[in-house]
């Protein structure tokens, strides 16, 4: 579970001040941080699939809202995933 600090830094770092939780970029680093450690507890608990289907809809919606940075500004939606580590 990602604490209320890294949040807090995660929403200073990407949303320019703590209030700014609402813009698109800080959502995505957010689901992000959840997915990641929503990776580390399935390699410990790979039978857990009610789970599984949480993460999948986490996924989702990083995915819709990464589109639609993509579809309103490339140069940002190209440092996000730089900074966020998403392409290989």
């Amino acid at each position: 579970m990602v604490s209320k600090e890294q949040k807090q830094e995660i929403v200073a770092k990407f949303g320019g001040n703590e209030k700014n939780t609402g813009a698109t970029e800080v959502q995505i680093a957010l689901l992000t941080a959840r997915i990641n450690d929503l990776q580390n507890h399935f390699k410990a608990n790979p039978k857990d699939h009610a789970s599984n289907r949480g993460l999948l809809k986490l996924v989702g919606q990083r995915r819709r809202l990464l589109k639609y940075v993509k579809d309103n500004d490339i140069e940002k939606y190209r440092s996000l995933i730089a900074e966020l580590g998403l392409r290989k």
